[in-house]
């Protein structure tokens, strides 16, 4: 079986792709998978590092508003439909899976005109422009919320199979979590991160949470700023004297982020899809600070649908103050009934099993 995989432009779209990738290669060794992204995507990085193979076509997002950008767009578009028809031609794929980004725009166009079967998978609540047009062509389309399905024009085509998750993230050893990180399991810990590039807001709401928590022995804090906020926020911390201990820590990235989920009390975090698919797994409350930045607003729509199912807390950015975030952590932290409850409801939302799901359905549409 030869199997056509696109999408990119962020992690959020390149990981699930990965996921789905590597499942296919546990089930069947033999299966042929050629990864399509662009040049200067993310995923030309990532994508070879996994050792798939690996070809780029020429696409550029289509701007808001009619201008100059719009020509440029639409020409490296037609350019991307002819990239597509001859990758297709070459590679002769028996289905083509999408997972996002304006990549897959051409890619999925052309499979379906050439009357190859083809899925799309996506990941946030309200999707995205692409798959919001693809799922007219595709034969299946999987989701990761309930609430995305009203927004495709062919519901019956439309399966939650839930968000591809890495695996280790399941595979943790919990004791030896705790000793890695230095975490006492007696206190409450929380884990705080914005992300994998860091979020504003969230930096400086958890900056005054850290100023107030300094001195406290009843609480554990491990706050990811991102690399690109780390010198700015420990600049701030040194003009107000702050001098961090070990219950309190702060780093620009943290590698051992699927241990930190494992074992945290709550977690602090913006609302990316990736983010939410796998404290989910796990089954950890959180308080939810959507990027209100990001296109179509798709994290706002992600932390409502965990906050109406009541495994988290919503905060929008804009609604932030200086100690807003201090209040609700410690209410939540110090409320053990409260905190059992969200964790419940956080693991029923959590789908371990969505790269298998997701092969089974591209099964099912391969004749």
């Amino acid at each position: 079986m030869k199997y056509l995989i696109t999408g990119g432009g962020t992690g959020g779209h390149i990981y699930p792709a990965l996921a789905i990738a590597k499942e296919i290669k546990r089930k069947d060794k033999n299966a042929e998978i050629l990864y399509v992204g662009t040049e200067k995507g993310l995923e030309s990085e990532l994508v070879p590092k996994e050792g798939f193979q690996f070809r780029t076509i020429r696409v550029k997002g289509m701007p808001r508003k009619i201008n100059k950008e719009s020509l440029i767009a639409i020409k490296e578009l037609i350019h991307g439909i002819n990239d597509a028809k001859k990758i297709i031609k070459d590679f002769r794929p028996n289905v083509v899976i999408g997972t996002g980004g304006y990549v897959c725009g051409p890619v999925v166009y052309m499979a379906k005109k050439k009357k190859i079967p083809a899925l799309i998978h996506e990941q946030n609540a309200f999707p995205g422009i692409t798959n919001k047009i693809l799922s007219r062509y595709v034969d299946k389309v999987a989701v990761t919320f309930d609430e995305a399905k009203k927004y495709f024009k062919y519901p019956d085509r439309v399966l939650n199979t839930g968000n591809p998750i890495r695996k280790e993230i399941l595979e943790i050893n919990k004791e030896e979590a705790y000793k890695v990180l230095d975490i006492d399991k007696n206190i409450p810990f929380v884990l705080s991160f914005g992300g994998s590039g860091g979020q504003k807001t969230l930096n400086d709401a958890m900056y005054y949470f850290i100023k107030e928590s300094m001195g406290k022995g009843d609480i554990q804090i491990i706050h990811v700023t991102g690399k690109r906020f780390y010198d700015e926020f420990i600049d701030r911390l040194k003009k107000d004297n702050i001098n961090l201990n070990k219950n309190i820590r702060v780093f620009p990235y943290l590698y051992q982020i699927p241990e930190a989920i494992n074992i945290a009390t709550l977690v602090v975090t913006s609302s990316g899809a990736i983010t939410l698919a796998e404290i989910s797994a796990v089954g950890v409350p959180s308080i939810l600070i959507p990027k209100s930045y990001t296109a179509e607003n798709h994290q706002e729509f992600n932390a409502r649908a965990f906050e109406n199912k009541g495994a988290s807390i919503l905060v929008l950015e804009k609604d932030i103050k200086e100690n807003t975030l201090n209040d609700i952590i410690y209410s939540v932290i110090q409320d053990k009934e409260r905190l059992v409850q969200m964790a419940s409801k956080s693991k029923k939302l959590g789908k371990i099993d969505a790269s298998e799901r997701i092969v089974e359905l591209i099964n099912t549409i391969v004749k």
